[in-house]
This record gives C-alpha cells, sequence and structure tokens, in this order.
C-alpha cells in the first residue's frame, strides 16, 4: 500500500465476473450486502466470452453438419448438400455470447462493476489497477473467483496466428487444413472433434497413456470409435519435440514423427490466475499448483478473504464455481452453507461423456465391492430416431443397499441425463427409486431405467463385481 493513499471502505468486493464471481456478487446482493465486483474483461469471463459457450456454439455447428450428412448418406429422408460457412457462424456465435452477457448485467443489478485489474495490498485492501488511475478499496470481506488460463508449452509458444491456445482456435473464420491438437483431455478431444466435423483433417497428441483421463475406459472406447470415424489420428504416449513451421515433431517409444500442422492447437491444461494477485500482501500463500486452499465454506487462512472456481482445488469447470460462489456468499452471510458436492464431469466431444461419483475403475483399484449395470443406446428408440445410437449408461452401485454411487453416459445427450443421476448418486437413492419412477417414451432417459434394471437383477442373482 502506497503510504498516504485513502481507501474506499467496501462491505464485499468480489475479484473476478466469472460464473462463480457473478453468482456470487449476486447472491450476496440478493441477501442484502453492498457488493463491489472488479472485473478487467467482460462480464462472464473466459466461460461466457472464450470458453464454454462459444466452443459449445462450434461443437453444435459440426455435430449438425455431420449429423445431416449422414441422414443423407442413410437415404433417412434429407437430400442434398451442406457445407459450412465458419465466418457465419463466428457471427452467430458472438450473438450468442452477447446475448448471455447481457443477461449476466441483468443478474448483477444492485452490484457496483469496477474496470481494472485488482491486487492485494493488506489483509483488507486491494489497489485496483485501471487505464489512467489506480483506486485503493477496503473491503470488509472478500471473494477471489479470477478463474484460470490456457497452460503453456515452451516448444510451442502460442502466438494466435498458427500456433492456437483454445481462445485462438474459437476466433478462427476458417476450417484449418491439418490441425494437430497437443492435449487428449476434454478441451483438446471437444475442439479435435468439432474441426474434424467441420472437415479439417485432424491429430491429436496426448503425452499419457489413454485420452480423458478422468473417465473409465467404457466411455472412452466409445468416442475413440467416434474419432476414427473421422478420421482422427490419435498419439498417445507422444510428445512434442520441436516445430518446424509447417509441421511439428513428436516423439513416442517407437521414434520420431513428423506430422503436417497448418495449426496447432496448445489444449495442455489450464493455469488458475493467482500469480498477479499479490496474494502474499493479504496473508496468504498458495499451494504448489498455484491453487489457493479453502476449506468447506470456501474460506482461506484469512477468514474474511474466500477463494472459489478455478483458482481452488478441483475441476475447472463453470458449474462447480457457480455452486461454490453461493457457498461463499451465504456463508460470509452467516447462512449455514458448505460445498460438499458432487461435480459432474462431462466433455461435449461426439458422442458426449458425462460422468458423476465413484468410477468403476476406482472402485476396483480400491477393492470395493460393487454391482454394475449397462443399456446401450443401440436399443433406445430415441437413439435411434435421431441416428445416433452408439454409446450407453453405466450405473456402479452398493451392493449394501443397492444405493447408486457413481454413473457414466456415453452418448447423445449425456450433458443433460447426467443431472438426473448426479441427483441419485447426491440424495443416495437405490436402483428401487430409478426404476420406480416412470420415464417417458421414447425418450433418452429410459436407458436410466433399462441399467438400473440391469444392475437390480445382478443384484437380485448376488452378482457382486
Amino acid at each position: 500500500m502506497v503510504a498516504g493513499e485513502i481507501a474506499r471502505p467496501v462491505d464485499v468486493l468480489v475479484l473476478g465476473g466469472g460464473p462463480g464471481g457473478y453468482t456470487a456478487a449476486a447472491r450476496a446482493r440478493e441477501l442484502g450486502r453492498d457488493v463491489v465486483l472488479v472485473e478487467l474483461g467482460q462480464l462472464g469471463g473466459t466461460c461466457l466470452n472464450v470458453g464454454c459457450i462459444p466452443s459449445k456454439a462450434l461443437i453444435t455447428l459440426a455435430h449438425d453438419l455431420q449429423r445431416a450428412r449422414r441422414r443423407v448418406a442413410s437415404g433417412s429422408g434429407l437430400v442434398g448438400d451442406v457445407g459450412v460457412d465458419l465466418a457465419a457462424g463466428q457471427r452467430w456465435m458472438d450473438e450468442v455470447v452477447g446475448d448471455l452477457r447481457d443477461g449476466v448485467g441483468t443478474l448483477l443489478r444492485g452490484v457496483e462493476l469496477v474496470q481494472g485489474t485488482g491486487r492485494f495490498v493488506g489483509r483488507d485492501r486491494v489497489a485496483v489497477e485501471a487505464e489512467d488511475h489506480v483506486e485503493h478499496l477496503q473491503f470488509r470481506e472478500a471473494i477471489v473467483a479470477t478463474g484460470s488460463r490456457p497452460a503453456e508449452l515452451a516448444v510451442l509458444p502460442v502466438d494466435q496466428v498458427r500456433i492456437l491456445d483454445s481462445t485462438g482456435a474459437l476466433a478462427l473464420a476458417g476450417v484449418p487444413d491439418d490441425l494437430v491438437v497437443v492435449g487428449g483431455g476434454y478441451i483438446g478431444i471437444e475442439l479435435g472433434t468439432a474441426f474434424a466435423g467441420l472437415g479439417s483433417r485432424v491429430t491429436i497428441v496426448e503425452a499419457a497413456d489413454r485420452i480423458l483421463g478422468e473417465f473409465d475406459d467404457d466411455g472412452v472406447g466409445v468416442v475413440r470409435r467416434r474419432l476414427d470415424e473421422l478420421g482422427v489420428v490419435v498419439r498417445t504416449a507422444t510428445t512434442v519435440v520441436a516445430d518446424e513451421g509447417t509441421a511439428i515433431v513428436v516423439e513416442n517409444a517407437a521414434g520420431k514423427e513428423r506430422i503436417p500442422a497448418s495449426h496447432v492447437l496448445v489444449a495442455v491444461g489450464r493455469r488458475p490466475n493467482t500469480d498477479d494477485l499479490q496474494l502474499e500482501e493479504a496473508g496468504l500463500t498458495v499451494a504448489a499448483d498455484g491453487r489457493i486452499v479453502v476449506d468447506d465454506q470456501r474460506r482461506t487462512a484469512v477468514p474474511t478473504i474466500f477463494a472459489i472456481g478455478d483458482v481452488t482445488a478441483g475441476p475447472a469447470l463453470a458449474h462447480k464455481a457457480y455452486a461454490e460462489g453461493r457457498v461463499a456468499a451465504e456463508a460470509m452471510c452467516g447462512l449455514p452453507a458448505a460445498f460438499d458436492q458432487l461435480v459432474p464431469l462431462i466433455a461435449f466431444c461426439d458422442p458426449e461423456l458425462a460422468a458423476v461419483g465413484v468410477t468403476e475403475g476406482d472402485a476396483r483399484a480400491a477393492g470395493r465391492s460393487i454391482v454394475v449395470g449397462k443399456a446401450n443406446f443401440g436399443v433406445n428408440g430415441r437413439a435411434l430416431t435421431m441416428e445416433q445410437p452408439d454409446g450407453l449408461v453405466k450405473l456402479i452401485v452398493d451392493p449394501h443397499g443397492g444405493f447408486v454411487v457413481g454413473a457414466l453416459i456415453a452418448g447423445p445427450s449425456a450433458s443433460e441425463l447426467i443431472a438426473e443421476l448426479t441427483i441419485a448418486v447426491e440424495c443416495a437413492l437405490r436402483l428401487e427409486d430409478l426404476v420406480g419412477a416412470i420415464h417417458p417414451h421414447p425418450t433418452l432417459g429410459e436407458a436410466i431405467v433399462h441399467a438400473a434394471r440391469a444392475a437390480l437383477r445382478r443384484l437380485d442373482r448376488g452378482a457382486v463385481d
């Protein structure tokens, strides 16, 4: 803190206007607090502006293109040809983002917005640096919600022209000829699948021995088959060792390989935005991974400072940040709030993947007794009418009582269907609860009932996995 600076008093200060930040700010205001929200860029953060929303718009465009072409090829009623104009698609994405950003602004009525970069200059003070001035704010309580940014690779410095991160890839006005995706996590697979669907020749390079490490083999196998159909080449246990300008050089146990690359997408994870906050001035330190340690109320080691979203441990997902934002706001207002919810994982690839709770692999590795029930979309009426029969629903069940403890969905609308199974795991529902609830016909949700019945039959036979 600069000597002599006069700080403006603030009741609740929120640093960051992404999903966690704006949710926390809106909830604190709803509970009667006076709130100041500091944001350098646009409201909505990475998720709304250059992440979740534009990527799902791009994925939808690619999915619709592929689905239309499959229907033409199958002779199921559509005729003619369909193409893609990515520049026009970008204009549509911008409209979607703009509409949602306006909605965030409406949500934040009554919250004071301050444009700039906030850094701690004391245990209860932040200096906000704008273009032409610095303002000091003295807060009663604060919430750090500054999000994350794409991780970098020294061998592939991002220039947003040929070497792209996810932000640059989502801004492309044309479809790349040869796209190499470095990173086989959900971001790399989502965008790689989308551009393959739009017409790019895609190669995915992953340093680990499998892609989509968050998901189990049954789900990943479904995605791998679709990648093969799209002509996507997957290189696992492989690292990038050089960039030649029109190609990259990779290396694995078989030796080195040169891969043509008109464009390269670096998607090797995300880093929390904590390194420029001057947290030490507030008496805070970060873990080795740059994240802030918090308790179940998202309170840090300094009781008046909370942290939520990507700057804390756990998956860097918007729905986690939403939930944490509400918890932090309610906890600072004296309500009995705690973050103890399960966080469902989703990959918007083709087909979609979603999972929640215990995985089959983790259960087996821990020596835990389970019962597994599966149902394939290949016999689901709605999936067949959508011409999307690939995939399955898998339930992980505790044999002592028949409680659903985990679930995997690989297939159409998995991102929507997982909500029901998240409730099932959170609320400790039994197989009988799922089977006893009527699921409309014909719907994709019937696959959940069929998987529950399969698990129930195994449970009745005493067939513990």
